[in-house]
């Protein structure tokens, strides 16, 4: 997943609190940060994508594939 793709995954699925999930929510998985710090530190977006959803409680069926452009559309 490239940062784009996670910045578009969030807010498809979060809509405008994407943001504020992103510097306030901390999450367990991925060292005890929020979303912002863990991509700042260099961990991989799908890995903080996937600790999102797993914190907010996002339906297993809207983790994978999110974020990617509709080939038709690039």
């Amino acid at each position: 997943m490239r940062r784009s793709e996670f910045d578009r995954a969030v807010a498809d699925e979060f809509g405008p609190r994407g943001g504020s999930l992103m510097t306030d929510l901390v999450l367990s998985a991925v060292g005890g940060r929020t979303s912002a710090d863990a991509l700042a530190a260099g961990v991989d977006p799908r890995e903080v994508w996937l600790a999102l959803c797993e914190e907010t409680d996002v339906p297993r069926d809207r983790r994978y594939g999110v974020g990617r452009l509709d080939p038709r559309q690039r």
